[in-house]
């Protein structure tokens, strides 16, 4: 029994002296419950929303109000023309639009890039308008733009992507820089005529070639088994995706420069980078309707850019100008991560 007690000892001694191992252990019980209890929701509120009205009468101004004061729409700035609706859409700038003609027939336009959301929206908008007293010819006509099916894949396929990039890039190139560290190989190869960058270099492209086949199969998938379009460039799909895998590949070697063993490098990968794809990328949660500390968070997680830039290629038909946006900020995250992992792996090793 002194024995068994002595060993309990042990490992509580163990565990207390890997400060890391701890806080993890200890903060993510409290981090999820935050998360799914009050900060991640799936409840819709102020969507951006533009109003095209073309009546101009009592009536669709009351309707107009209450669409105003209601908290699932923020209404955006004037708009003058139909051509500018659809503009708004492609850049993204509002997610639904409300257009009344001057017979006061009445038209909704919803973003169904996330069916979900689009169709709540809908719901959302039949009732205000409806309970305003207006009464539309022929009731609310509902167009869904880009997914008029409401196929659930084509929000979850760009999802897919970041998701399996992240594991195979960050995790796996983690993993295997660490346990060249713990069995002492990797001392031998730096003492070797081979440049250290070049060692890197070699751990990292069989990752990046498996990625290669995995977004090849992913994208056959999704085209000729669930039917998702691709109405942009396939060429430009598959360079979001090499740019990405980029960001992932130098957050694995940042990772494999912060632990010494091969589970807390998986740990580390599996919480800090898997997590945040999974519920501050929009490929679940609006990000829209999350406090704006998380909201601030989300724009620095690499998945958030990634995702909205393949859906608005592969569905929106959008073209490399229209995503500068996004290709700018990841092809910032590959040059500062890579730039701050090698001078680290350098220092550390």
């Amino acid at each position: 029994m002194r024995q068994l007690q002595s060993f309990i000892i042990k490992e509580f001694y163990h565990i207390l002296r890997d400060s890391r191992t701890l806080m993890i252990l200890l903060i993510m019980p409290i981090v999820q419950i935050m998360l799914f209890g009050y900060a991640i929701t799936t409840d819709i509120k102020s969507t951006p929303t533009a109003v095209l009205d073309h009546s101009f009468n009592t009536e669709t101004a009351r309707m107009i109000e209450q669409l105003q004061a209601s908290e699932y729409f923020e209404l955006y700035g004037e708009v003058r023309s139909i051509d500018d609706v659809h503009l708004l859409f492609r850049q993204g700038k509002i997610r639904m639009a409300v257009i009344v003609s001057p017979t006061q027939e009445v038209q909704l336009l919803a973003d169904a890039t996330n069916p979900n959301e689009a169709t709540s929206l809908v719901q959302y908008a039949t009732a205000i308008i409806n309970s305003s007293g207006m009464q539309p010819l022929a009731g609310v006509n509902v167009q869904l733009l880009y997914n008029p099916q409401l196929k659930g894949a084509y929000n979850f396929v760009p999802g897919i992507m970041g998701l399996l990039l992240i594991l195979i890039c960050a995790m796996m190139t983690s993993v295997g820089i660490v346990r060249e560290k713990e069995t002492g190989t990797m001392e031998v190869l730096l003492v070797s005529p081979m440049n250290p960058f070049y060692i890197v270099l070699a751990k990292a492209t069989p990752y990046l070639l498996i990625s290669l086949v995995n977004i090849a199969t992913i994208l056959l998938l999704s085209r000729y088994l669930l039917g998702v379009p691709m109405m942009g460039s396939v060429a430009l799909v598959v360079g979001l995706a090499l740019l990405y895998a980029l960001v992932a590949l130098c957050l694995g070697l940042l990772i494999s420069t912060m632990v010494a063993t091969q589970q807390a490098a998986m740990l580390i990968s599996g919480i800090v980078l898997m997590l945040p794809v999974i519920m501050l990328s929009g490929m679940i949660f609006p990000i829209e309707n999350m406090p704006w500390l998380l909201r601030v968070i989300a724009h620095i997680v690499p998945a958030k850019w990634f995702i909205t830039a393949v859906k608005d290629v592969m569905i929106k038909g959008l073209t490399a100008a229209e995503i500068w946006h996004e290709l700018s900020i990841l092809t910032a995250m590959v040059l500062g991560l890579a730039a701050f992992s090698v001078k680290r792996f350098k220092i550390r090793l």
